[in-house]
């Protein structure tokens, strides 16, 4: 990744001495990653997400073992398709063969609200990818439509925070020149299908990256300035990657989403966070951190605890790390008062997937 991007890290997990809260919060989502040989079958996954009070999970495909096993649980999902098949999906035959096998064939037992398509197209700089990136955003959608299920379920795509010119602070935020024509048919793309725009964002690598500029403060909700991470374990040149910082972020991070704050820019938008990410993954490859964003460990136990009270707020002594994703609904341009959704991912680590619109 480079230096240049900016991270955003949050992360939130509701679970403290066995004792659950899952109204705590008015939405809570998880990240669902399985690069891993040791994790727990989906059946026995379910009763995890509920401890910690998720309704929403996250995938980065459409797993059928997942997807069949929370039929009629009432946690809603996110899809994904991955980068190997847009090309594929520019067919409108193809597109509807996919969400027929992958989506339709779920519901309405299982609750899919939104397809992912493809991830981080626009940074890797292929212009293969990147061209079939709109195309098979609309084909996926026009079979949504075709198949009446349009209404139920959005289809969006996860961009890096690289596709930012300026990222730090964030309230300076502005999309790289070089992409202006790749970017704006997206987002009228998601203007007119009410869809959220996705960002992955690292804030714990921004601080590590430059944290004279970054203070540890900002990155974990900590009182400061003006300026936001968290990380559970890494190798020895990831500073600030403790479970002190993870846990003081998480515990910020919930009070703030407790309190209905939204963001600065939209005081009055609930936010629905995803966790990222379930379980710690132990065939990730890069540095130890990458392994180590799990709430729980592959048994089952939490990977850290973290403070809540009987009120439903959390203890400014807590202490954990996550990363996070959040996405908000982009309004339609006439609908300026329409409030949107977001969707925040969160995991136990030192990365943070931060989706936004």
């Amino acid at each position: 990744m480079e230096h240049s991007r900016f991270y955003y890290y949050v992360s939130a997990i509701l679970f403290i001495s066995g004792l659950f809260f899952p109204d705590m919060v008015g939405s809570i989502g998880i990240n669902y990653g399985q690069i891993a040989n040791n994790l727990p079958t989906p059946d026995n996954v379910i009763p995890l997400v509920k401890s910690i009070g998720a309704t929403k999970v996250k995938l980065y495909d459409a797993d059928p073992r997942v997807l069949k096993a929370f039929a009629n649980t009432g946690v809603e999902f996110i899809v994904g398709l991955g980068n190997e098949y847009l090309s594929k999906m520019r067919d409108p035959d193809k597109a509807q063969v996919w969400v027929k096998a992958n989506v339709q064939a779920y519901l309405p037992a299982t609750k899919i609200t939104c397809i992912t398509i493809g991830n981080e197209i626009l940074s890797f700089n292929d212009s293969s990818l990147t061209d079939n990136l709109l195309p098979a955003m609309q084909g996926i959608h026009t079979a949504l439509v075709n198949l009446g299920l349009d209404k139920q379920v959005s289809v969006t795509t996860a961009h890096s925070l690289s596709v930012l010119e300026v990222s730090y602070p964030p309230s300076a935020g502005s999309f790289r020149k070089d992409l202006v024509g790749c970017i704006t048919p997206i987002l009228n793309f998601h203007a007119k299908t009410n869809s959220p725009f996705l960002i992955n964002a690292y804030p714990f690598f921004a601080f590590k990256s430059n944290p004279k500029q970054v203070s540890l403060d900002f990155v974990l909700f900590q009182p400061n300035q003006g300026k936001l991470a968290g990380h559970l374990k890494g190798d020895e040149d990831e500073v600030g990657a403790t479970f002190e910082n993870a846990k003081k972020y998480n515990g910020n991070l919930l009070k703030t989403i407790c309190q209905r704050k939204g963001t600065p820019m939209r005081p009055n938008t609930d936010l629905n966070i995803y966790v990222f990410a379930l379980f710690n993954e132990n065939m990730k490859p890069g540095p130890t951190s990458e392994r180590n964003y799990g709430l729980f460990k592959p048994d089952g136990s939490p990977a850290y605890s973290l403070g809540i009270n009987g009120t439903g707020l959390i203890s400014t002594n807590s202490t954990a790390t996550t990363t996070t994703t959040t996405t908000i609904t982009t309004p339609a341009p006439q609908s300026q008062q329409s409030s949107s959704t977001g969707y925040l991912s969160i995991s136990v680590a030192v990365k943070v997937m931060f989706l936004t619109s």
